[in-house]
């Protein structure tokens, strides 16, 4: 948490929950208060009446009285920036339509006029010639990816049982594939078996995971063609199959439009890899700043195990950062590695037989396979999940 206070603090973002928390506690000691508008008269009466040692004001807006009064009685404030096409100091986690507003449909050349390439293009301007970026642009994109990760945190420990899949993969999986295809299956068979399937958040593999799960409220019979949700909708993608097609985001619209109740599942892209936009099919977006942060953070949180489609450099980056886990058990007890496409896992990208090899003698050995099979995909994950401590 921040480290501006001590533990156990207690998170305020709103001007409800600021007066009732004054009005319970009587003062503000060990408060984090965030990106909130306190110029108002109401605000200002509530602040001057309490002590506020302690309490940390993070991007907030304050009178010249109030922040008087904060900082003479002991608390903090961060700044609030001003200029950036982002807040740093957020409360929740993105969606996609949040990230693709003012994109507008039949007009491609609108992707550039997203909320999501607006970002992309301020963080990489800031970033030219592996220069340092400037020391406030540098703090703000931190203080956002911090206040990510506590949405984050938020989101799978709000009291309901989020059993999370990590589901990695390239980038460049065409939309009109066989694999972009079985990706979407086994998307769609671990969240109906509850699972809450997270993915890297970008085109390829990672879409048709959210995809998949997108669709799992549509009990349709997978091996009927003609029946299936999953099959329709990766059909009408296929029309598009690359992120740098025109049609792109204009076929995702059209599925969104066609299956409107989608089950949740999470995206966890970044900013770093911006020029790859963040696919349309998740409920919930942790989109970082910095692509360590958001690597490592999305292989700690896929406790009940991660899939590895096809993919190049970075998902073998992914696979390795898997696999240090798994080995010194970090983040809890080994969980299953499933590597999907087994030609490709052996022979085109030998991958496996290293890691069976790193993996002798370890807990993680035995969590180790490779597969073809949808079917024994979803298996696996299920079989393993009664042995998961939460």
């Amino acid at each position: 948490m921040y480290e501006c206070c001590p533990s156990q603090l207690t998170e305020i973002e709103s001007l409800e929950a600021l007066r009732h928390h004054v009005n319970t506690h009587g003062n503000l000691k060990n408060v984090v208060l965030q990106g909130l508008d306190l110029t108002s008269d109401a605000a200002e009466t509530v602040l001057l009446s309490v002590d506020v040692e302690d309490a940390c004001f993070l991007g907030c807006r304050l009178s010249a009285a109030a922040e008087r009064h904060v900082r003479e009685t002991g608390g903090t404030v961060f700044p609030a920036f001003v200029g950036l096409p982002f807040n740093p100091y957020r409360a929740s986690l993105y969606t996609p339509s949040e990230l693709m507003d003012g994109y507008e449909p039949g007009a491609p050349d609108t992707r550039e006029d997203t909320v999501d390439a607006r970002i992309y293009r301020y963080f990489s301007e800031r970033q030219l010639d592996g220069r340092d970026a400037p020391v406030m642009d540098a703090l703000a994109f931190r203080i956002h990816d911090h206040a990510i990760d506590d949405a984050l945190r938020d989101l799978l420990h709000d009291g309901s049982s989020r059993k999370v899949v990590g589901v990695m993969g390239g980038h460049r999986l065409g939309r009109d594939t066989a694999t972009y295809r079985q990706v979407a299956r086994i998307g769609w068979r671990l969240a109906r078996q509850d699972f809450f399937v997270a993915t890297g958040g970008g085109p390829g593999a990672m879409e048709a995971a959210n995809l998949g799960a997108a669709l799992a409220h549509y009990e349709t019979a997978l091996a009927h063609y003609e029946k299936s949700a999953v099959h329709d909708a990766v059909d009408t993608l296929a029309d598009a199959p690359h992120y740098k097609d025109e049609s792109y985001f204009d076929r995702a619209f059209a599925v969104r439009e066609q299956y409107p109740e989608r089950t949740e599942s999470l995206a966890v892209p970044t900013w770093f890899y911006g020029h790859e936009p963040s696919n349309l099919f998740p409920t919930h977006v942790a989109k970082y700043f910095a692509n360590s942060i958001r690597e490592d953070g999305l292989l700690a949180i896929a406790k009940y195990g991660v899939i590895y489609a096809p993919g190049s450099a970075g998902t073998i980056q992914e696979v390795f950062m898997d696999a240090a886990q798994n080995h010194y058990e970090t983040f809890g007890a080994a969980s299953p590695m499933i590597f999907f496409d087994e030609d490709y896992w052996t022979h085109e990208k030998p991958i496996y037989p290293l890691l069976q090899t790193l993996a002798e003698g370890t807990p993680y050995a035995d969590e180790l396979q490779v597969t073809d099979s949808v079917d024994t995909v979803a298996s696996a994950i299920a079989d393993h999940a009664p042995t998961r401590m939460s």
